[in-house]
């Protein structure tokens, strides 16, 4: 399984917020969010490691300069239009296999890291197209909501609320096929990751979801105050 991490956003309400540090690099933990987040995928048995930074973020890219992980790093520099984007220009410097993929401002804890990975390692060697993580926590603009099946297999996407209550959290598992698929969906004018979410669902492709009791995904400062306090919690 090949990690890789998406940091090519802008972060632009954080800096609205009066943060005005890239998002890749806020503490948490006591550590910059992205290499947390690759000593994570590290420790988690990923074989590689990738990470989509964006161009007009040097800061980023020096940051990494001379850190290692244990698994060879990559990083890409890109200027996408979306988050879509940003994996497929990514996907072209992964490894051939499957893939487990976070979004850089994700947070979770240790064992919920490692139960996704698990779950998503179990799920793509039987045959899952997708993996989603998914959560009852719901604390988000602009959430994307799942419905599954008693299998746990995905049924619907939706940015309107769905009951119960379950919203995807920024880490997915792909395919080789699911690489393709997104290659060609930004091919035919695709922009969007909840947009090539719902694609697959409709298509019949197999999207299965792994549930943990919470993800944060870091937006705004108050979320970042949020997933600090949080771990520190835990750790206690």
């Amino acid at each position: 399984m090949h990690g890789l991490i998406l940091a090519g956003g802008e972060g632009s309400r954080l800096a609205a917020g009066g943060i005005p540090i890239p998002k890749a690099l806020v503490e948490v933990g006591g550590r910059p969010q992205i290499v947390g987040l690759l000593e994570t995928l590290a420790g988690l048995g990923c074989t590689s490691l990738t990470c989509a930074v964006r161009a007009d973020f040097p800061a980023v890219t020096r940051s990494l300069d001379g850190r290692r992980f244990g698994p060879p790093l990559t990083v890409v520099e890109c200027r996408t239009p979306s988050s879509l984007h940003t994996l497929v220009e990514a996907l072209r410097a992964v490894p051939p296999g499957p893939v487990f993929c976070s979004m850089v401002d994700t947070v979770m804890r240790p064992a919920d890291w490692r139960a996704v990975f698990g779950a998503v390692a179990r799920l793509l060697a039987d045959g899952a197209d997708m993996v989603l993580a998914v959560t009852p926590y719901v604390d988000d603009e602009s959430p994307v909501y799942v419905n599954r099946d008693g299998d746990g297999a995905v049924r619907a996407v939706s940015d309107a609320p769905l009951h119960p209550p379950c919203v995807t959290g920024g880490v997915y598992g792909l395919s080789p096929a699911t690489r393709r698929a997104a290659r060609d969906a930004v091919a035919q004018g695709g922009s969007r990751m909840r947009g090539f979410l719902k694609a697959l669902v409709t298509d019949g492709r197999r999207v299965a979801a792994v549930e943990v009791p919470r993800i944060i995904d870091i937006d705004r400062p108050s979320d970042l105050q949020t997933a600090n306090a949080w771990l520190a919690a835990r750790e206690r």
